[in-house]
């Protein structure tokens, strides 16, 4: 294990990954003892029976993917085609656009997520595993954010020079139709080589769509340009006004950063177009249909970023290469949440790094002047560890509890929820 992390990077290939001891499918609990059954995710049916490089049934879904995997035609915008990539946002939910970090910046930025995952890593496994799982989450599969015992990455230079950059600071007002957005978290997922199975497809949390809010998502249509009579309020509109003002005022964007360029074989994201205004959950792994799971973002290249509705049906697909895919994040919000649920994970001597913009937009995630974020840099995969460093430096000043949700809201079937006196979910 030591001269595998030496060599790790989350660019081309190293020796990280396939460990045939790993059955397929294997989620473990918040101890890291493997589980089954209800409240442990979704299992992939189709997956190959063995996690191992090459083995025939690996081989043969190689073929299958090189063959047939990415979605035809796919748009790929630069980053100065502003009103064309909030155009293709708001109809698909998801946009890919080139060249949103410059080379330093993605030198940076894969140097920091490889340093993070590599502290991951030299955490010992379940007995007879290479790897320590996350929980929850299915083999050879991470979060930033999730394993971060603050759930978030906003302590982290590589991950808060990402907030405010030139080249996606302007669609981001574009899509948000005001520079009155707000940053509420940073993250990403990533798969290491080996990660055979299909993620289930799911959404970023549930727009549960109150009507409460209604008067403020209409705001926010308005300025979009929507043609909605003046003087009327969202109780005034008709049912499939309001609907149209709901689909139209995403609570959430998150931008993923490309460490790698995303192949057929490297485990690119999946996206489902148009399901961001779907009430309705996403089919589970055994009903989703072929197409689904070959709707992936091949082409996306190294330094792009891809701007997803946090509703849009996605998940990872599998990594059947010799290089780690990772997707650092940054979690964009609605200005009309006000800052509502959100954690202080950034550090108050971070923030003062940040442009005037950047720190207006993450004026509810600071923490105070000398006061460190609790659990922040903590970084534990196993969701019973993420609590510990939590409490260990929250004490009385907050609390923290595990929670099983159900895995098509999130990409992972356990969660750590914070609550940072009055602020934090």
């Amino acid at each position: 294990m030591p001269c595998e992390l030496d060599s790790l990077r989350v660019h081309g290939d190293c020796d990280v990954g396939w460990d045939a001891n790993t059955p397929p499918n294997e989620v473990v609990d918040e101890y890291g003892v493997p589980a089954q059954g209800p409240g442990f995710g979704e299992p992939d049916p189709r997956a190959p029976s063995r996690r191992v490089y090459d083995d025939a049934e690996v081989c043969a879904l190689r073929e299958h993917l090189r063959a047939s995997n990415g979605i035809r035609g796919l748009e790929i915008c630069t980053p100065d085609e502003i009103e064309r990539a909030a155009r293709i946002y708001r109809r698909d939910g998801f946009v890919v656009v080139r060249d949103l970090l410059n080379p330093a910046q993605l030198a940076a930025i894969r140097q920091g997520a490889a340093d993070v995952l590599a502290e991951m890593l030299s955490q010992p496994g379940y007995p007879g595993r290479k790897y320590v799982a996350e929980s929850g989450r299915l083999a050879h599969r991470y979060c930033y954010g999730t394993s971060s015992s603050s759930r978030q990455m906003l302590h982290h230079p590589a991950w808060v020079q990402m907030i405010d950059l030139p080249t996606a600071t302007p669609i981001l007002t574009e899509i948000f139709a005001t520079d009155d957005y707000l940053v509420w978290g940073a993250g990403g997922d990533l798969s290491i080589p080996g990660a055979i199975e299909y993620q289930h497809l799911h959404t970023d949390g549930v727009d549960m769509q109150n009507r409460e809010e209604g008067d403020r998502r209409l705001a926010f249509a308005r300025r979009q340009g929507l043609d909605i009579e003046a003087g009327k309020s969202f109780e005034d509109l008709d049912f499939r006004t309001q609907r149209l003002v709901m689909d139209r005022s995403p609570g959430g964007v998150t931008i993923n950063f490309v460490m790698t360029d995303l192949t057929w074989e490297n485990g690119p994201i999946r996206q489902i177009p148009g399901t961001q205004t779907a009430t309705q959950p996403p089919p589970v792994p055994a009903e989703e249909p072929e197409w689904m799971r070959l709707s992936t973002l091949v082409g996306a290249p190294a330094g792009a970023g891809i701007l997803r509705d946090t509703r849009c049906w996605h998940g990872a697909t599998p990594n059947l290469s010799r290089e780690i895919r990772a997707l650092p994040s940054v979690e964009f919000s609605a200005g009309w949440r006000e800052g509502r649920g959100f954690q202080k994970a950034m550090p108050h001597e971070m923030w003062q790094t940040l442009s005037p913009h950047g720190q207006r937009i993450c004026r509810f995630v600071k923490q105070a002047p000398g006061v460190w974020p609790y659990g922040a840099g903590d970084m534990q995969p196993l969701a019973s560890k993420r609590r510990e460093g939590y409490q260990k430096g929250a004490g009385a000043n907050g609390t923290v509890r595990t929670v099983y949700t159900d895995p098509r809201s999130a990409g992972t079937a356990v969660r750590i929820f914070n609550q940072d006196g009055a602020s934090g979910y």
